[in-house]
């Protein structure tokens, strides 16, 4: 009958258990980290060509940048930008609509894989996306009616200023003038309503959109072209998506030296937009 060396038993078992438990936290973490890669790469190139459509965040109510016109066909200048870089893809394109503040939610949840909602660039945004190539200029303004017209910020000491959700208007105030009260909306149509209205003294958003509805809106007067520093509008990807954005950095590049741009903004901007302003002052020549 054979002696067992229980000792060398024990120290076995307990290598054994401890290889297990190696191999299935191993086998754990790949499969979490299979899992992770799958979700970022779900808005690769490769896979929005295998799925055949390009999920655009755009806004509905931003004339001339992004609108449904009366026909029920969503048109403007970011929706021309949208459907050349589908067509350039190779693929078909879903628009998403969003509002200012619900952009990065639309990224981050996989809504869409690619936000063209007249999207400021900012140190702050910057943390949550990535942005690709500026395709447009563009600086907060103040908008207010002719007979009570606002032209410089100190006009504005403790009064009601009407601001979109998730602007980069709501954040200069914040941040800037903390003496002026914020009446914040949702979507576009509705702050525009609440000037209208005369809720607020004045309205801050992005000054090349005001420049247009305050064309098509002949009683009012964009008083104050530029609060704080200019800065650029851009396509935006999910953080960490690589390979979508360095293919729209690419697209921005070569539709850029085809003069894309400044056709776009003759068909879908200059129309709208008082003779003062002009191709220079919008878009960004490379």
């Amino acid at each position: 009958m054979k002696k067992f060396n229980l000792k060398k038993i024990i120290t076995t078992g307990i290598v054994l258990g401890i290889s297990t438990l190696f191999l299935t936290a191993c086998g754990s973490s790949s499969k979490s980290g299979s899992a992770a890669s799958n979700s970022n790469n779900s808005s690769s190139v490769a896979a929005i060509k295998k799925r055949g459509t390009i999920k655009v965040a755009v806004f509905g109510d931003l004339k001339p940048y992004g609108w449904v016109n009366k026909d029920g066909k969503r048109v403007g200048y970011d929706i021309t930008l949208a459907r050349r870089i589908a067509k350039d893809l190779g693929v078909k394109i879903k628009f998403v609509q969003v509002n200012a503040d619900s952009r990065v939610d639309a990224l981050s949840s996989n809504k869409v894989d690619l936000v063209l909602a007249n999207f400021t660039v900012t140190s702050e945004r910057k943390q949550v996306v990535d942005f690709a190539k500026a395709y447009m200029k563009v600086s907060v303004g103040v908008v207010s009616p002719k007979n009570a017209l606002i032209t410089n910020a100190e006009q504005l000491k403790n009064k009601t200023v009407i601001v979109s959700k998730g602007t980069t208007a709501e954040t200069y105030f914040t941040e800037n003038q903390k003496s002026v009260s914020l009446l914040k909306f949702d979507s576009k149509t509705q702050q525009f309503n609440a000037l209208k209205n005369k809720r607020g003294v004045a309205l801050a958003d992005d000054n090349t959109y005001l420049y247009a509805w305050a064309k098509a809106h002949p009683t009012y007067q964009v008083g104050i072209k530029q609060l704080g520093d200019s800065s650029s509008i851009a396509p935006a990807v999910k953080k960490g998506n690589k390979s979508l954005l360095n293919w729209t950095n690419k697209e921005i590049s070569k539709l850029d030296k085809q003069g894309f741009f400044e056709k776009a903004y003759n068909n879908d901007l200059k129309p709208y937009f008082s003779s003062d302003v002009k191709a220079s002052d919008v878009i960004i020549e490379k």
